[in-house]
């Protein structure tokens, strides 16, 4: 039996091709793509290219998609290599059987329907009826050969229009009722759309599956789409994929924005890899498809407050699925601007300047969560925090949501620096010693804090948001949020409990060698109190180049909370251990305050 169109196109859709065949090629990246010595002829060379959908050889010619891989490389049938993609895919393939061959014919028979349609849509707009359409496409500022091009047109005024059209290839009204080219009315089938400009909306392969429409007037609502239909899902399908498909594998930039206008102005301003969802937010199989065609697309929505909404939507979507090799950038638009009308007032060449501006998901996360909510006091910034740690812990890579942590909380304690512009203060040395290298004294001074931290676990919650602002290299920052997460967590914050966790994570041998590294510069002392370790590691942590601002900072936050809080005293220890450690590190002292 001939397997349905679209089982195919989805099996393919969930069976990444370079995953599959870097099984057995070894691939390297090239541009957008990747890139081996071919399977199939012999070469030292590599020429084998593997693109989002198929497979090139550019010495033997070789070509296909994931499934015929499999079957020149396995020598499998094709049925065959489909069951096995199938079974790795979690789809069931389509069993041989009168049903399946009806509801595959009736797909067929729709996709021809609306084939048809689109034909007399486009027809519809160039004749005498269409003039107000065509006069608001060219008041767009849209050409002629961009309207060609993505197949726009009218769907006439008078009721029934479209299929007295069609009645001439056979087509009834129950075809276009079940394409949603027209719907059961209380008198018989009425127009899905009437007086719209049409929009034609496609498949990857182009195919036409269902159609957008744009009211001339002041009607609501303004844009309709059609409904879900064998052969259509809203949540699973973009505006404009079939033709940005082919102008990334060109160099294009993945753009997704709002809406059709904005993809086909865009398009026509050079920028032809842009997508839209129809008419909804973004949804994981729109961010599955997106992702098969760029490792890191950038979202482009109004720069209005629902355009912001559907930004932090995305990340929101995002966070659950971001990889090492899989992310975001985001373009903010002025306020009350699309990309429509911000290309058609700065041109092109200004879009792309703000285009290349465009800020990846980790630099403007923070910025979208903090936005809207006050921070003025510390129940309200502790909450901010913890808040920033849980969207952190959202992301499934270890290793990336520990570097996304230290990112987010570095710029939540960099909130309370100086002003820029201040003058900075000169790193603090212990007595008779001599000023070492900034970087690396300061490197190994967060390396000796770690480690008693490591040795001392009861210290972590005391001296956690401070160690926070220390800058560390990454593997160390690792270890760090490690730390914090233990210390959230367990019921006891002992060495024992802290080195089984970090072996969960696999963190245990890396600690171990920060350990043996530490010892060169100061051997703790196993016996040592709480107290003398807590006094230790606070020493280190004012000799830090950054800590006088960093404590100041606190101390005066401190103090405006108390004088606030009279009564609370545990705020006024608070504030008498700061000023203590403030008065140590203009000092150049070690500390012997509590903590």
């Amino acid at each position: 039996m001939a397997l349905p169109a679209n089982f195919l196109d989805e099996l393919r859709a969930r069976t990444p091709i370079a995953g599959v065949i870097g099984r057995s090629v070894k691939l390297t990246r090239s541009g957008r793509d990747t890139k081996g010595c071919c399977p199939f002829h012999g070469e030292k060379t590599p020429s084998f290219y593997v693109y989002d959908d198929h497979f090139h050889c550019f010495g033997c010619g070789e070509h296909g998609d994931v499934i015929t891989f499999v079957m020149k490389t396995t020598g499998a049938g094709f049925m065959e290599a489909v069951e096995s993609l199938a079974q790795e895919a979690g789809l069931e393939v389509p069993k041989a059987s009168p049903q399946a061959a009806q509801a595959e014919q009736r797909r067929a028979g729709i996709s021809e329907v609306l084939e048809a349609a689109g034909k007399i849509f486009q027809r519809f707009l160039h004749e005498p009826q269409g003039k107000s359409a065509l006069d608001y496409l060219r008041g767009r500022g849209l050409s002629e050969e961009t309207i060609r091009r993505f197949g726009l047109g009218w769907s006439g005024e008078g009721r029934g229009v479209l299929a007295a059209a069609l009645r001439g290839q056979g087509i009834k009204p129950e075809q276009l009722i079940e394409a949603g080219l027209m719907k059961q009315g209380e008198h018989g089938p009425v127009d899905m759309f009437f007086s719209r400009v049409m929009f034609p909306i496609t498949d990857r392969r182009g195919n036409v599956i269902s159609f957008g429409g744009r009211i001339m007037g002041d009607g609501q609502p303004k844009y309709v789409n059609g409904p879900e239909t064998p052969v259509f899902s809203k949540r699973r399908s973009l505006y404009g994929l079939h033709l940005a498909r082919d102008a990334v594998r060109k160099g294009a930039q993945l753009i997704v924005v709002e809406g059709y206008i904005d993809v086909i102005a865009l398009a026509q301003g050079g920028f032809g890899g842009a997508v839209a969802p129809l008419g909804t937010a973004l949804t994981e199989e729109h961010l599955a498809e997106v992702w098969r065609l760029s490792p890191e697309p950038v979202i482009c929505f109004d720069g209005d407050a629902a355009g912001r909404r559907a930004a932090l939507k995305t990340v929101d979507l995002a966070l659950t699925a971001l990889a090492p090799d899989r992310s975001l950038k985001f373009l903010n638009l002025p306020e009350k601007d699309d990309p429509d009308s911000l290309i058609r007032r700065e041109g092109p060449a200004a879009f792309k300047a703000r285009l290349d501006g465009a800020r990846p998901i980790s630099a403007a996360l923070y910025d979208m969560l903090a936005e809207g909510g006050g921070r003025a006091t510390p129940e309200a910034r502790a909450a901010f925090r913890q808040r920033l740690i849980e969207v952190a812990n959202r992301i499934p890579d270890k290793n990336l949501a520990s570097e996304y942590r230290s990112m987010l909380l570095e710029r939540f304690f960099a909130e309370r620096r100086v002003k820029p512009g201040a003058p900075k203060k000169p790193a603090v040395f212990a007595r008779g010693s001599a000023p070492p290298d900034a970087g690396e004294a300061n490197f190994r001074r967060g390396r000796l804090m770690l480690v008693t931290l490591l040795s001392h676990p009861a210290l972590i919650n005391d001296v956690d948001e401070a160690f926070a602002r220390v800058a560390l290299p990454p593997a160390y920052a690792k270890i760090r949020d490690a730390l914090h997460e233990f210390a959230a967590g367990a019921k006891s914050l002992d060495t024992e409990g802290l080195f089984a966790h970090l072996s969960l994570l696999g963190l245990a041998e890396e600690a171990r060698l920060i350990e043996a590294l530490a010892a060169e510069d100061h051997r703790p002392d196993p016996d040592a109190s709480l107290a003398e370790a807590a006094e230790k590691w606070w020493s280190w942590y004012i000799l830090m180049d950054f800590s006088v601002e960093m404590l100041r900072a606190q101390r005066d936050e401190l103090e405006q909370f108390w004088k606030a809080h009279q009564d609370d005293a545990g705020a006024w220890e608070r504030l008498i251990k700061y000023n203590e450690l403030l008065r140590q590190a203009l000092a150049g002292e070690y500390g012997s305050a509590e903590n």
